[in-house]
């Protein structure tokens, strides 16, 4: 089966009457978890951005209030399951800024967890990655902003040494 290019879906859904293009969307959201989350997202979160960033926020640190006593194992898994998580809801927002500010997040709170003290390569390996993309990504923000994310990274990096 031939998959439709997104211009040729467009002119389509152009095409069609909106209760129809409604239909479809309640459809398609029927189908999978993450295209109902995205609609939910466009529908109420997406003129919030601000709001839906804190709210990623609380979600990650619930993530992490259940590591500190967890063998290195269950905190990899966890460690992991967090950062999927968090992926998604940065999939959905596509804005570099809060990004940035999410992995700025995730990176302090697993500063604060104290797992890196314990020497376990996979779980060091993943704060270390993390770091590299949110410092390949304050790059690429406006010079405004990178300043400010600049300094809390440097100040991360500082606590971690």
């Amino acid at each position: 089966m031939r998959t439709a290019s997104i211009s040729e879906l467009k002119k389509e859904l152009q095409a069609i009457p909106p209760s129809e293009v409604a239909a479809l969307c309640l459809r398609l959201a029927r189908f999978k978890k993450d295209n109902k989350e995205l609609l939910t997202y466009l529908l109420f979160d997406a003129h919030d951005e601000h709001g839906y960033v804190e709210s990623v926020k609380a979600e990650v640190d619930e993530g992490f209030d259940g590591i500190r006593n967890d063998s290195p194992y269950n905190a990899k898994k966890r460690l992991r399951k967090i950062l999927r998580v968090m992926a998604k809801h940065i999939r959905f927002m596509g804005s570099r800024q809060a990004e940035a500010e999410l992995l700025l997040h995730y990176c302090t709170r697993f500063e604060e967890t104290g797992l890196l003290s314990h020497y376990n390569t996979v779980i060091n390996n993943i704060f270390l990655m993390q770091m590299k993309k949110l410092s390949k990504l304050i790059d690429a923000l406006h010079e405004d902003l990178q300043f400010d994310y600049r300094r809390q990274f440097e100040r991360l990096v500082a606590a971690v040494r």
